[in-house]
């Protein structure tokens, strides 16, 4: 049983919530089981704040999720997407926005010259995925435990996300057919990796080069080299799903970091700043096979719509040089406060530009088993003290906190010091 809040108003909405929509959201991770609280409902939200509708202000580092890297209702953003609103919201047909925003994705990445756009994550990887498997001629996929593709049926194997906080090995409804051509390896494990690409002929290795839905777990030093190498000698394309590190730790995403380049990018979150939107991209020649160009299909209604396509664009074009030395000050202050504020206790705090997560263990966090043996009680009790004090943290274990450019310093040190008294108060 959650923490019953029943005399507040979001107690009210999320009674009225269950009647209509599973579990009163649309989305698991937002009901906040996992932390033992029900949900709060948001009012609005300005730079790094939100108001619920009890009245309440939050430091936020949910940010939507990741597509905020400027922080909520950024002037320029809502200034492009008011101006696109003007002319209408959906035509379905080309406009000149998503070339602009394609132009854009080309030059800050060098591995994608041609990109689809669609409206959602999990579209973008299952297209991926189709155009790996025709470029290939093979079925069969290898991807990493605790790694979360979005909820493609073939995908939904030892993921991470909000699987992982529901403790939910797989979904119900998913038939064994469609994750039988699915081959899960730990990730970080390079043995394992090169057991499994001896032994099966993929048409795709998927990777997140910077996990982030088992929590934040960064590769080990020559890791992603490593994978590379064995999809070339496989024969299989490397698709990179840069959903979360595409544009926010880096210009050109986690391959800018890593100078490891695939053959296949899946971008959502920050491509869409704020609205609904993803994409994928390789090189001409890999593109080509998509309808229309090729025979490979996929389509969509809103996909690359203008709304959408004038958030991503603007906000894309207001991360230069300067903004990810920023984001990068302000990720670092974050994940030193918390360390500090954590003491001795058995707490890691892992980040990298634009992410941080706080694991409840006493090692460091590598692969999704290390994931699921962290203290999910201790870091639900810690959640519930932060947002008593006026923090926004990730309801779940398993998600990574997403700094913006919108934190002032003000408000992370306010954070560290909420923090120190959430930690205190669990102890």
């Amino acid at each position: 049983m959650g923490i019953s809040l029943r005399d507040t108003k979001s107690a009210q909405q999320y009674q009225r919530a269950l009647q209509y929509l599973p579990g009163g959201v649309n989305s698991p991770v937002r009901a906040m089981r996992s932390i033992g609280r029900d949900p709060l409902f948001v009012d609005r939200a300005e730079g790094a704040e939100l108001l619920d509708i009890d009245g309440n202000r939050f430091i936020d580092y949910v940010c939507s999720w990741g597509p905020l890297i400027h922080g909520h209702a950024h002037p320029e953003i809502l200034r492009v997407v008011g101006a696109a609103a003007q002319k209408g919201t959906t035509f379905g047909a080309a406009t000149a926005g998503e070339v602009d925003l394609a132009e854009e994705v080309g030059r800050r990445v060098p591995s994608v010259e041609m990109l689809r756009m669609t409206s959602s994550g999990t579209e973008a990887a299952m297209s991926a995925i189709r155009l790996a498997r025709a470029a290939t001629g093979r079925t069969k996929l290898l991807k990493f435990a605790g790694a979360y593709h979005g909820h493609v049926d073939g995908l939904l194997a030892e993921a991470g996300s909000g699987l992982a906080t529901a403790g939910l090995p797989a979904s119900p409804g998913v038939p064994e057919a469609a994750t039988a051509a699915t081959i899960v390896v730990p990730w970080n494990d390079g043995e394992a990796l090169v057991a499994a690409t001896d032994e099966h002929e993929f048409a795709a290795v998927l990777a997140e080069p910077y996990p982030a839905n088992m929590g934040l777990t960064p590769p080990h030093q020559g890791f992603l080299e490593l994978v590379r190498a064995r999809a070339s000698q496989n024969g299989a394309l490397l698709v990179f799903d840069e959903v979360i590190s595409g544009f926010r730790v880096a210009r050109g995403g986690a391959q800018e970091l890593t100078a490891v380049l695939p053959d296949i990018t899946v971008m959502g979150k920050v491509i869409g700043g704020g609205l609904p939107a993803a994409a994928y991209g390789a090189s001409r020649d890999l593109m080509e096979h998509i309808a229309p160009a090729g025979d490979v299909y996929q389509a969509g209604t809103l996909s690359g719509n203008p709304l959408a396509v004038a958030a991503g664009l603007q906000t894309l074009r207001m991360l230069d040089d300067a903004a990810y030395m920023r984001l990068q000050s302000i990720t670092e202050r974050l994940a030193t406060g918390l360390r500090s504020a954590a003491g001795d206790r058995p707490v890691q705090v892992q980040s990298v530009c634009g992410l941080v997560t706080v694991f409840f263990s006493a090692e460091p966090v590598v692969d999704y088993e290390t994931a699921k043996a962290c203290d999910l009680d201790a870091y639900g009790a810690w959640c519930r003290a932060l947002l008593a004090r006026g923090v926004y943290p990730p309801p779940s274990q398993f998600e990574a906190w997403f700094p913006s450019l919108a934190h002032t310093t003000e408000q992370l040190d306010r954070t560290i010091e909420i923090a120190a008294a959430a930690f205190a108060e669990i102890a």
